[in-house]
Order: C-alpha cells, then structure tokens, then sequence
C-alpha cells in the first residue's frame, strides 16, 4: 500500500475536542509525511425565500462575512498558539456534505474529525456530523475520541468476523501499525447472545475459533508483534468498546465494507454503534476502499 497518506483534511469548529482532533492529525502527518489542510463549514443562510426583503439578504449576508472574519482570526490564533503552519478553508453549507465534497476536491487521503457526544436520541437516529462523514466518505476517517494526554498509537486493535473484506482492515492495520511502531491484536467476537453453554462446550467454541484465528495468512518478514485474541459478548460491538477499554488499546481499525446502504443509514452497523460508545480512536474505512 503506497503512498499511504499524503494529504489530510482536519475538519474543525473550534471546539476543544476538535483542536484535540488536531493532534491527531498532526502525528499522522508527522509519521506518514502528510500535510495538512483546516477546514471550517460556515452554516448556509439560504436567501432564496426573501427575495423580496432586500434587508434581510443584507443582514444574512453581513452575518455570513462577519463569521467567516472571525473563522479566520480562530486558524490564525490557533497556528500562532500551536506553532504550526497549514492552509486552511472557510465554506459555508451543510457540514458534512461540504466535508465529504472537499475531501474529495483536495484530493485528501484521510479525513480527521472529533465525534461530539450523542444523546439517548441520537444514537438510535444519527444525525452528528462525523457520522454523516461516515456514511458518505470516500476516503478513510480517523474518528478522534476526547483522552487526556498525548495521542499514542502503539496497540492497534482489528476486530475481526472472517468476511472475505477483513484482509482489507488488516492492510491498513499493518501500514499504520509500521508508521507508527505499534502491536496489532486481532480480535474475534463470539456473540452468544443472552444463550448459556456448558463450560466445556464454551471453551471448545472459543478455542476452535481461536485455532482459526492464528492460522491467518502470515506476512513475510512480519517484524510487528501480533496478538490473536477470541472472546465471547453478548454483542460484538459490546465486545469490541469492552476489550478496548480493557486492555488500553490506542486505536480502533475497522471498516463498513459489506453493509447495506440501510444498514448505513440507521444506527445498525457493528461500526457505528462501536463508534458511539468506544472511549478509543477509530480509523474507519469506507466501502469504496474495500475492493481488493
């Protein structure tokens, strides 16, 4: 996988947890020799129902120019307080349309954006920007998670199922793993459910899938430490936000490959739910980079 990522696109507004989105950022374009590029979305003011009040158009306008003034002193004040330099962009429109279209404009290889906190509601109904970036990126999305501390990324978690696309994650696993000198455990989910076993049948079941796990496709050469862990949940994203926060993992990799267009639009993917409840970072890899 060359080239691995060259141009990253920081979507902020400002908020603490997207100046520590920033970091993030930062130590990607450090480790992989990527730059940066700020983005700030403007809400849109359609002025297409006032026609006939001149006045209103002109409020709307001068409230347009007075928030992207500030927008501008808020990059300027923030480069000057970090001592970094990058090119940024103010547009104005629906957040995470206008995220996902100057991904693509500039040709970026990574999007870095901070997940609010969800509510009871919207987590059955999403409707924060970084998941709407989730659903329609072309790119791959590094989800940050608000942690004290400085970002590290030395345990890399890869939560697998055996789907014919998980080689796909794992690639992705390595080439981060090698920039960034970290350990990959790849992780198998045996849901049961709310279902009781025998002990002795539980643990052939887990140590049959186990068995299956380490008889993976070995890289050449491997020189990255890699782990094989099988654990049983009641749900495999339960799981997964479980095991991460248990044993301190720094980063999650995972991917939507294989899910439907209405798996993606509602709060029903393995991805998404572990997204609203993991304290961990996500890198996400979209459908369109699941191809091999």
């Amino acid at each position: 996988m060359t080239d691995f990522v060259n141009k990253i696109l920081w979507a902020t507004d400002f908020s603490d947890e997207a100046h520590e989105a920033f970091m993030y950022a930062d130590i990607f374009a450090k480790t992989f020799g990527a730059e940066i590029t700020g983005l700030h979305v403007l809400p849109g003011f359609s002025t297409e129902h006032y026609q006939s009040a001149i006045i209103v158009i002109d409020e709307l306008k001068k409230r347009t120019e007075h928030m992207m003034n500030v927008a501008v002193e808020k990059f300027e004040s923030f480069q000057k307080a970090k001592g970094v330099t990058f090119e940024y962009l103010i547009k104005d429109g629906n957040a995470a349309k206008v995220i996902v279209e100057t991904a693509e404009d500039q040709k970026a290889d990574l999007i870095v954006i901070g997940r609010k906190g969800l509510s009871a509601i919207e987590r059955l109904f999403i409707g924060n920007v970084a998941n709407q970036v989730l659903r329609h990126s072309p790119i791959p999305i590094l989800i940050t998670k608000k942690k004290s501390g400085k970002p590290r990324f030395k345990k890399i978690l890869v939560p697998t199922d055996f789907s014919e696309q998980e080689e796909v994650e794992r690639d992705y696993a390595w080439e981060l793993a090698k920039g960034f000198d970290a350990d990959i455990t790849l992780l198998h989910i045996l849901e049961l459910h709310d279902y009781e076993f025998p002990p002795r049948v539980l643990d052939e079941m887990l140590d049959s899938v186990l068995k299956k796990l380490k008889q993976r496709r070995r890289r050449e050469k491997e020189d990255i430490k890699i782990n094989e862990d099988v654990i049983r949940a009641i749900d495999a994203p339960v799981g997964i936000v479980d095991y991460a926060d248990t044993h301190k993992m720094d980063l999650l990799v995972i991917s939507t490959c294989g899910q439907s267009k209405l798996e993606r639009f509602f709060l029903g993917s393995t991805t998404e739910k572990v997204i609203s409840y993991s304290h961990t970072p996500i890198f996400v890899i979209p459908p369109s980079h699941c191809k091999r």
